[in-house]
């Protein structure tokens, strides 16, 4: 159940609902991509997707930010993502280029979404033994290996290639991305990234460039940040092992 106030009356301050109110927003939009994808509608389900990531960093935030932290919060936050991390991409990209694989394609949206679903229950497991530092992340993390996911989706939507002729690169892909996220590799975190005090109004001239890159050409945007992000993880397991 919910919280209750410190003197036990069961109320709640309306303000501490904020976090909770959000993440289902982000539900909202993952419930409805799902809607979306199977009208055919991809540009709708796809950016439905993205606006999810973009809210599912900030319930955590705010209820930090609030002191509006709760059990309650952490699960329906959780339940949330496996949602539109898991099933909504899997469901997404399997019947944008999978499905003429009949049985092979859904075992691959299937190992995705599981995966997707076993990042997660990994992450609740360490963030309550508070064996996490917070700094990096085991495996990918699920909204960026929701993202990575429909790259091939987003691919087509950016005008770049249409893969639906190449399933089993597609179901390749969707596994690759699956095993991902349930690997033991660290992955940074952004609360682990400093900048220097001299570079910040560096930094902000490039979040404006990157917003404005999103208001504008979403497809793309999509398609460098996928990119950046392989790139980065690639540098990252060489910088490890060297």
């Amino acid at each position: 159940m919910l919280d209750t106030d410190n003197n036990g009356s069961g109320r709640l301050p309306l303000v501490t609902l904020v976090p909770n109110l959000v993440t289902i927003l982000g539900l909202c939009f993952g419930l409805t991509s799902i809607r979306f994808t199977f009208a055919d509608q991809f540009h709708f389900a796809a950016g439905l997707l993205i606006l999810a990531a973009l809210v599912d960093g900030l319930d955590g935030l705010l209820a930090r930010r609030l002191n509006a932290s709760s059990p309650f919060g952490a699960e329906l936050d959780s339940l949330s993502d496996f949602v539109c991390f898991g099933v909504a991409p899997a469901l997404m990209v399997y019947h944008f280029g999978l499905e003429r694989l009949a049985g092979m394609g859904w075992l691959a949206a299937l190992f995705f979404a599981i995966c997707c679903c076993l990042r997660l229950a990994r992450f609740n497991v360490a963030a309550k033994a508070e064996t996490s530092d917070g700094k990096s992340f085991t495996g990918v993390p699920a909204p960026a290996g929701a993202m990575l996911g429909i790259f091939p989706v987003t691919l087509y939507l950016a005008g770049f290639a249409d893969l639906r002729d190449m399933q089993i690169l597609i179901a390749i892909w969707v596994v690759f991305v699956g095993a991902m996220m349930i690997a033991r590799f660290s992955t940074i975190s952004l609360k682990a990234m400093r900048v220097d005090r001299d570079n910040v109004v560096y930094v902000l001239l490039g979040a404006a460039l990157i917003i404005g890159l999103m208001l504008t050409r979403i497809w793309l945007f999509h398609v460098c940040a996928t990119v950046i992000y392989l790139a980065i993880l690639g540098w990252g397991l060489v910088r490890r092992r060297a």
